[in-house]
């Protein structure tokens, strides 16, 4: 069988990732706080969906004029779709979805949880080869065995990604415990 739903690490990806930046900071000027590469291609060595993840970050009080300047380059709102803190964006235009890299586009809350998960969950892989190697070779196994079934494939990593999203948390707060003064 063909294995089609994953890939092996492509380095354009952030170069790609870098394409669309370019075209939200045009539209989004001073609405936004950052705007972030995530996801399984914003870790060199990943195997990866070769879909790019793009969070706009925002103070939510931003939510209405970022969405209508989305909007302006032809991008719709999806709703949270069933994560509160993180919007869904899609472009409309086929013509103009093809033109540009396999993207997802998400509006998150630069408080939210959906937000926190996504960094805390990329900034420890980009640290640990172990997990990289680890859930890559999860993805191409649980590719092989669904038969590309998306659900069954997210279903089938879902425990490993919570180690590593706990793992990163733990990480993160060793690193914030060597900035504590020391007891006398």
């Amino acid at each position: 069988m063909k294995v089609t739903l994953v890939k092996h690490y492509d380095p354009t990806w952030p170069s790609r990732f870098e394409e669309l930046r370019h075209r939200f900071e045009s539209v989004l000027s001073e609405r936004y706080c950052s705007i972030e590469h995530v996801g399984s291609t914003s870790v060199a060595g990943m195997t990866a969906k070769p879909i790019i993840d793009v969070d706009i970050v925002i103070e939510r009080q931003n939510f209405e004029s970022t969405m209508d300047r989305l909007a302006e380059i032809g991008y719709f709102h999806e709703g949270d779709l069933g994560i509160p803190g993180r919007d869904a964006f899609d472009l409309s235009d086929s013509g103009l979805k093809e033109s540009l890299p396999a993207h997802h586009t998400y509006v998150c809350d630069k408080y939210g949880e959906a937000l926190k998960r996504h960094l805390v969950f990329r900034d420890f892989l980009r640290q640990s080869p172990e997990y990289i190697y680890r859930l890559s070779n999860l993805k191409w196994q649980l590719a092989e065995e669904h038969d590309n079934d998306r659900q069954s494939y997210m279903d089938g990593k879902a425990a490993l990604c919570e180690e590593i999203y706990e793992k990163g948390l733990e990480a993160l707060e060793c690193q914030r415990s060597l900035y504590l003064p020391f007891d006398k």
